[in-house]
């Protein structure tokens, strides 16, 4: 099928039937466009000659998301990880070039040159299938997930001394072979150069890319956006990351490290969501085309004709780079849930293996039977890692309705402001707060909410907030704001408890499950009590008065007036609260309850006359009592002279 629109049609149709299918199922998405790809090429052999330009095209996915994966992280996020990046990705690239050299040498009789390339080769891992799965699965901000994308950022950084260093393992000189040296220009032009000239030129391309995204691309930008003209900020958008992408290849550097730092020098600007809006429709189509080209470029004929040793290399590859995986995130000390979640995510072959192995054949360091067999085990491994994550999914579900309970999360980022709970109530509070500009360190003990916060996008941490241990490592001592949102109001106070110990400057925010609990909590110091329904109560009996006949600044008045008596209600309340004695028991308070109640009633009804006769425009030009007022008289009646409360 030569003509590209009917491929185009074909490759549409099946992705909008099958990765749907696929996802309804729990398969994931990333299975789904790998099935897609078997189906259309070795199953029903509908695509033709155009298969690898299209390849390329969709090769472009990856580099979008790494240029996307860039924009979340600041410079600064970048540094905190340098000790993963140089720890734990060194040492599985290392480790595992080392190895599997070792391994190919030994059992396939090649020799040094072609086993260690082999080994390169199979070292790398996918990122483009392991960074979607774990994002679609809410896994990416947990520890095992972040020390997965540091191994594959150190990956895709090796594969620049990779590609140096493969002219050298040569047989011959000149062995370029006429059907590949076009596709590498870059990497020949960084082969021809010593050692030192390849460090220049990559400190180099990198310093170009800082200083475009500093200097360049923010004016440009914003220059496009006052436009107004949407096609035009989209058309930006995409020659940043083009540019970049081509930039990376003319100098034989990985492209998708070019874009993942252009994104982390624009991660602190304000052109961040704009340019994530913008690109993030284009990444999931063509990371979805570039799945289904690895799954139409698996060749079943060469695994027909050799089942068992096609089978074995595959397995034994995931077992031996799993069996390293393993035991480097044990000589780290990472915990058990994250240590399975890392050598799961990192066990298969990557898409850069596809580069690699074109780029050896070209030199003749491998002969073209044995490359075409890796390629498909290459596609195997990356087959069967969705599956894989499903299988821990599964082993996950049943520990957790065994009763096993799993550990705290390694809290490695500490914010300024600190949210205690994400349930109903702090999850709109933090999503406020993030979606303003200001970070977060998210604690709550229930996993399955963690999870689904990361299923969105959003970081969160496992941990009981409560624990002194958790509540520091989340940075206490460093916080400026304390938000206590625990859905249970014995453990939010004892939470406040330790935290106003522990920090008498720091500003905290409670929430409160009913008048006591306000009580509770002001006594216990916080700054800031906000009572959960009351706000949204507030405002279902304006909409009722506005529907019994009142005009919507009638309502609004009246919402107003009770809102303002309420809270000063409540301050003299707060004076003859007894802790511990029910309200009903006690004389003092019920009786200054009723009283305070025939007040408020008498206040509203005359509010209510007053603002039918008076002029609507007047009445809406009255100040409002300050927010702080009820905070003001609780200090004035506060025995010692002094409150650090307010109730909302």
């Amino acid at each position: 099928m030569d003509n590209f629109l009917l491929l185009s049609t074909v490759y549409l149709i099946t992705m909008v039937v099958a990765v749907p299918i696929s996802a309804r199922l729990g398969l994931g998405s990333v299975l789904g466009y790998l099935i897609c790809g078997i189906l259309i090429g070795p199953v029903l052999h509908l695509t033709g000659n155009k298969t690898a330009d299209l390849q390329h095209f969709a090769e472009f996915g990856v580099v979008m998301m790494l240029f996307l994966i860039g924009l979340e992280l600041e410079p600064r996020s970048l540094w905190n990880m340098r000790h993963k990046l140089i720890g734990l990705g060194v040492a599985q690239v290392s480790i595992s070039v080392a190895v599997i050299a070792t391994l190919a040498a030994f059992i396939f009789d090649l020799g040094w040159s072609s086993s260690l390339a082999l080994g390169m080769i199979l070292s790398l891992s996918s990122t483009a299938i392991v960074l979607q799965t774990l994002s679609e699965k809410g896994l990416m901000q947990t520890a095992g997930g972040r020390s997965a994308f540091s191994v594959l950022l150190t990956q895709d950084i090796a594969v620049i001394p990779m590609i140096a260093l493969m002219p050298l393992l040569a047989p011959y000189s000149g062995s370029m072979g006429d059907s590949h040296g076009e596709d590498h220009i870059g990497e020949v032009f960084m082969a021809q150069l010593p050692g030192w000239g390849v460090t220049l030129v990559t400190l180099g391309a990198v310093a170009v890319v800082i200083v475009l995204g500093q200097y360049l691309i923010r004016p440009i930008f914003r220059l496009v956006v006052s436009s107004h003209l949407p096609e035009m900020e989209t058309a930006m958008a995409l020659l940043i990351v083009v540019g970049i992408a081509s930039l990376m290849i003319l100098v034989g550097l990985s492209p998708a490290l070019g874009t993942f730092l252009a994104g982390v020098t624009l991660a602190s600007s304000e052109l961040r969501h704009e340019l994530q809006s913008q690109i993030e429709p284009f990444k999931g189509l063509l990371l979805g085309l570039f799945f289904v080209t690895v799954g139409e470029g698996m060749n079943f004929t060469i695994l027909a004709q050799n089942p068992v040793p096609i089978l074995s290399a595959t397995a034994g590859l995931i077992a031996v780079k799993a069996l390293i995986l393993w035991l480097i995130g044990r000589s780290s000390h990472m915990r058990h849930k994250d240590r399975s979640l890392f050598t799961l995510s990192l066990a298969q072959a990557g898409e850069f293996g596809f580069v690699l192995v074109s780029f050896a054949v070209s030199l003749a360091i491998l002969p073209t039977e044995l490359a075409q067999s890796v390629l498909l085990v290459i596609a195997l491994t990356m087959l069967c890692t969705p599956l894989l994550f499903i299988l821990h999914a599964q082993v996950t579900r049943r520990l957790a309705e065994a009763g096993v309970t799993e550990p705290p999360d390694d809290i490695t980022e500490q914010q300024p402001i600190i949210i205690a709970g994400v349930g109903r109530f702090g999850q709109v509070v933090n999503r406020l707060v993030t979606m303003s500009g200001f970070q977060t360190t998210v604690l709550d003990h229930d996993l399955k909410l963690i999870q689904l916060m990361r299923r969105f996008g959003f970081k969160g941490y496992f941990g009981d907030p409560t624990r002194p241990e958790i509540l520091l490592a989340a940075g206490l001592d460093k916080a400026s704001i304390l938000v206590a949102a625990l859905d249970n109001p014995a453990a939010n106070l004892k939470l406040i408890h330790f935290a106003r110990e522990r920090r008498p400057d720091l500003h905290i925010i409670a929430r409160a499950r009913d008048r006591v609990n306000v009580y509770e909590l002001y006594s216990s110091g916080a700054n800031d009590i906000v009572r959960e329904t009351f706000d949204s109560s507030l405002r279902a009996g304006r909409y009722v008065l506005e529907n019994a006949g009142l005009s919507e600044y009638e309502a609004s008045e009246l919402e107003r007036i009770f809102y303002r008596l309420d809270r000063a209600s409540l301050r003299e309340l707060a004076q003859v609260w007894k802790p511990g004695v029910p309200l009903d028991q006690n004389a003092e308070y019920v009786q200054l309850s009723r009283e305070l109640n025939r007040n408020l009633e008498n206040a509203l009804m005359e509010r209510f006359d007053h603002a039918q006769q008076a002029p609507a425009a007047k009445e809406r030009d009255e100040p409002e009592e300050p927010e702080h007022g009820l905070a003001h008289e609780l200090r004035q009646n506060r025995p010692g002279g002094r409150s650090r409360s307010r109730e909302r």
